[in-house]
């Protein structure tokens, strides 16, 4: 499967390269904050083994992801590491990083 080219089409795919083996015993709510050409707010909920996705602002996220949507295209296409884009300040998370760092391993890349 070709990797989306727009942070949207990236976000929106993400159930279906959610992997719910991985996610036992995990519940969160993930907001996504993307900026810049193409970003926009989306909530990510993980629950039951279950991935869904919608467009907006959730009320209490365990973690709020920030970055550029040009920055969410280069790390899914491996271009960028997250971890030196954490270090660089260029990906912030606020609230769970632990939670924020599970989710890196819900998907399939």
């Amino acid at each position: 499967m070709p990797i989306p080219d727009t942070a949207k089409k990236i976000i929106e795919a993400m159930p279906s390269a959610f992997v719910p083996e991985r996610a036992k015993g995990i519940k969160a709510t993930y907001q996504f904050e993307l900026t810049g050409e193409g970003g926009g707010d989306w909530v990510l909920e993980i629950a039951n083994q279950q991935c869904q996705v919608k467009e907006g602002v959730a009320a209490e996220p365990d973690a709020t992801i920030s970055l550029a949507a040009a920055d969410c295209v280069a790390l899914v296409k491996g271009e960028l590491d997250a971890m030196e884009a954490f270090m660089k300040g260029r990906l912030k998370v606020k609230g769970n990083i632990g939670l924020a760092m599970k989710a890196l391993n819900l998907f399939q890349r």
